[in-house]
C-alpha cells in the first residue's frame, strides 16, 4: 500500500453553484455549505455521499484542539481513518504548536477507500494550502492498520510510523441519516462498522471516535481500559448538537474523564 497524489476530479465530484443543480435530498445540506466549508466558493468539491458525513469546519477545528489536549505531547502522527472529502484532515494538518507556526503533527495520514472522494479531499486541502502536509492513501483503512501493525514493510516508507507516538481519528459512516430518529442510538447496530469493531481495531493506540450525538454513553463506557477513564464531548453549532466524540486511551493509558457540552460557535 502506497500514498497517492494529485488524483483527478471525476464526474462524481461536484461544485454546485445554484440550488437547481442540487439533488432534492441534498439541498438542505448544500444550503449549509458555508458552515461546512467557509471557502466553498473558492472551488470546494464534494461527492453526493460526502454531504451526509462531512464534519462542519467549526466542529473540525474544535475537535482537533480537544484531540491535541487529550493525546500526549510526544504523539507526532495522527491517522484519519475515514478521510472523506478532507474536512478533518485539513484541520489536523493546520494544527500548530503554541508558537502558531510549527505544525503540531509531523505526519497526518488520511485514508479514503473511494477515489472520487479522495480526489475531492486533495482538491479541498489545496484550497486551504495544506495538501502537501497530508499523506493521502487510497484504500481500506482497516487493511492499512493491519499492515502497519503486522507487516509494515508492505507499506510505503512514508506510511511507516511508530505506533507508540501515533493517534487515530475516526469518523466512520453511521449508516445514513436514519440514526436521527433514535432517542438513544444503539452503537451495536451502526453500519457498516459498529462500535465494538472500531474499538477492537484501534485500541492499541489513543483514538477519537466521531459518533452520532445521541450515542449510548453506556456502550461507550464499556470501552474504558482497566483503571482508566475517557472523555466524551458533545459538539454544537449555533446551539444544535452535531456529533459526539469519544476520546479513548490506548489499553495501557490512563486519562481523566469528562462528559461535557462544548459549543463551537
Amino acid at each position: 500500500m502506497k500514498s497517492v497524489k494529485n488524483l483527478p476530479l471525476t464526474n462524481k465530484c461536484h461544485h454546485w453553484t445554484h440550488l437547481g443543480e442540487v439533488p432534492w435530498d441534498l439541498q438542505k445540506y448544500w444550503q449549509q455549505r458555508y458552515t461546512i466549508f467557509p471557502y466553498y466558493d473558492d472551488g470546494i468539491y464534494m461527492t453526493e455521499d460526502a454531504w451526509y458525513g462531512v464534519t462542519p469546519e467549526p466542529v473540525a477545528i474544535r475537535l482537533v484542539y480537544d484531540l491535541v489536549g487529550f493525546i500526549s505531547a510526544d504523539t507526532r502522527t495522527v491517522i484519519d481513518m475515514f478521510a472523506g472529502v478532507g474536512g478533518n484532515a485539513i484541520s489536523l494538518a493546520m494544527a500548530t504548536e503554541e508558537d502558531g507556526f510549527t505544525p503540531r503533527f509531523e505526519k497526518v495520514i488520511a485514508i479514503e477507500v473511494d477515489d472520487a472522494t479522495l480526489a475531492c479531499a486533495q482538491n479541498n486541502a489545496a484550497i486551504y494550502g495544506v495538501a502537501d502536509r497530508i499523506i493521502w492513501v487510497l484504500g481500506d483503512s482497516f487493511e492499512f492498520l493491519k499492515l502497519l501493525i503486522k507487516s509494515p514493510d508492505q507499506l510505503g516508507e512514508d506510511l511507516r510510523v511508530d505506533i507508540a507516538t501515533t493517534a487515530i481519528f475516526a469518523s466512520p459512516p453511521w449508516g445514513g441519516p436514519g440514526y436521527r430518529t433514535d432517542e438513544i442510538f444503539d452503537l451495536a447496530t451502526m453500519e457498516p462498522y459498529n462500535l465494538a469493531a472500531l474499538h477492537e481495531a484501534y485500541k492499541i493506540m489513543d483514538h477519537a471516535l466521531y459518533l452520532p450525538r445521541t450515542s449510548d454513553l453506556r456502550q461507550i463506557a464499556k470501552l474504558v481500559p482497566e483503571g482508566a477513564k475517557i472523555d466524551v464531548v458533545q459538539y454544537c453549532v449555533e446551539g444544535a448538537s452535531k456529533a459526539m466524540v469519544a476520546y479513548i486511551p490506548a489499553t495501557d493509558k490512563k486519562k481523566s474523564c469528562r462528559i461535557a457540552d462544548q459549543p463551537t460557535s
